[in-house]
């Protein structure tokens, strides 16, 4: 679920931190080491200066809550 969250680029670390008690350093090492090298690095390289990834840098206006997790990528069973 963590590696889902982390993976979305909507979803903030601070809401990843308030639901699972997982600081940004510790979604890191759990992307990589639960990612294989290649995907690790893509998302690194996604994330570098990303502005919704950290609520501080996002603008206030931003329709959309970081709190749901996006299905829009799931399969519709």
């Amino acid at each position: 679920m963590i590696i889902q969250r982390a993976w979305e680029d909507r979803t903030t670390f601070e809401t990843i931190q308030s639901h699972f008690g997982v600081s940004e350093s510790d979604v890191v090492w759990i992307m990589r080491n639960h990612l294989k090298q290649s995907s690790f690095k893509m998302w690194r390289m996604r994330m570098r200066g990303r502005v919704t990834k950290h609520r501080v840098l996002r603008d206030p206006d931003m329709p959309y809550s970081d709190h749901k997790i996006a299905n829009h990528r799931r399969p519709h069973c």
